[in-house]
């Protein structure tokens, strides 16, 4: 496709500061004293995963344009290439056949390049996340933003129609209701790495589908001791960043979550400090989880238990939200328990698990 290039005067704005965030290695040092600050209070004050999946996208950007234009990137960036760029990473027939444009030998640099994890396509949520990306790197500095262009909105439009028409779902992961939840604890045995495992999902899931980041965040000192188990103190989450008080800020841990917290807790000798930790060899218990530990542990559990499907740390939450639906566990308590600020995003989880319980489809029954 053809593209324009920007103008020098365009290409070589200094980057604003939220634009650093996102790029790798920039150091410190380079900035001035303020402006230092100003980064060490903005990267400290953002949520990990989303600096890290702003990094590895831009990087990302950089290493295609640099493939495959021949040049390295420069904002702001033609729609011609924002173009190529959907072209080149989602399916489309051709014949009989799905294909993508991106060539092959521009692929395989990529993954040995260990910016991309294996050759072919992305998901379309995957083109869509390094699309907004782009597109808040332009919004960020002023600059056009191709990502806005009518052009690159029609084809998106188009291709969700064509992903849908072919039967491809949305990116979710699969939901750990309550049983496929059970077939992972089985798997869990008395070893600590069992004991941690079981009470980690446990907690995850019955203090109302934590995230993963929520998870790593939960140590002795917000998690209290009383008469019915645990009471969990979120100080802190995605839709809580200022760690504003509130009344839906406490989360019960109690019953068979309980039960695996004290023996986790008791194996380990833990009295401060994070709840979950590493258990090195030897049984010598570290330093706490990372959030990435957390979903190797809902894979590797869920891999061990022999489940078919797309499970990671967020099947944890859309399984308590999609279980309550189904035990007919009203909207408003739900979106208490998991922490959800929107409706929209939590109550499509919570009627697939309403859906078999509906009296609707039992009209003929009765």
């Amino acid at each position: 496709m053809s593209s324009t290039t920007p103008s020098n005067s365009q290409s070589h704005r200094p980057l604003a500061l939220a634009d650093r965030l996102a790029l790798p290695g920039e150091p410190l040092e380079s900035l001035g004293a303020s402006d230092a600050s100003i980064l060490a209070l903005l990267r400290e004050g953002s949520a990990e995963n989303t600096v890290a999946s702003y990094r590895s996208a831009i990087q990302y950007w950089a290493a295609w344009h640099q493939l495959r234009m021949a040049r390295p990137l420069m904002l702001p960036i033609p729609v011609g290439t924002v173009l190529q760029f959907i072209a080149d990473h989602v399916e489309h027939m051709e014949g009989q056949e799905l294909v993508h444009d991106l060539p092959a030998e521009i692929d395989a640099a990529l993954v040995a390049a260990k910016v991309k994890r294996r050759n072919g396509p992305f998901k379309l949520a995957t083109v869509r996340h390094r699309l907004a990306v782009l597109s808040e790197a332009h919004e960020t500095r002023s600059l056009p933003n191709p990502c806005r262009s009518r052009a690159v909105q029609t084809v998106l439009e188009r291709t969700r129609s064509a992903y849908a028409k072919r039967g491809v779902r949305a990116g979710r992961k699969d939901a750990l209701t309550r049983e496929p939840l059970e077939q992972l604890l089985a798997t869990c045995d008395d070893s600590l790495a069992g004991l941690r495992d079981r009470a980690l999902l446990l907690f995850a899931w019955a203090s109302g589908g934590r995230r993963r980041s929520e998870v790593v965040r939960a140590t002795m000192e917000n998690t209290r001791r009383v008469a019915e188990g645990y009471l969990y103190t979120l100080t802190y989450s995605k839709t809580n960043q200022e760690g504003v008080a509130r009344a839906d800020s406490h989360k019960p841990v109690v019953g068979r979550a309980a039960l695996a917290l004290d023996a986790w807790l008791s194996a380990a000798a833990i009295t401060t400090g994070p709840l979950f930790r590493r258990v090195r060899r030897g049984g010598i218990i570290g330093a706490g989880l990372s959030a990435e530990a957390v979903r190797k542990i809902v894979q590797a559990r869920a891999t061990q238990a022999g489940l078919e499907g797309d499970y990671a740390a967020h099947s944890l939450r859309s399984g308590f939200i999609t279980e309550a639906g189904r035990q007919g566990l009203p909207l408003g308590e739900t979106m208490a328990m998991s922490n959800h600020a929107s409706v929209a995003s939590v109550i499509g989880y919570h009627r697939a698990g309403e859906a078999l319980s509906s009296r609707g489809g039992r009209l003929l029954d009765n």
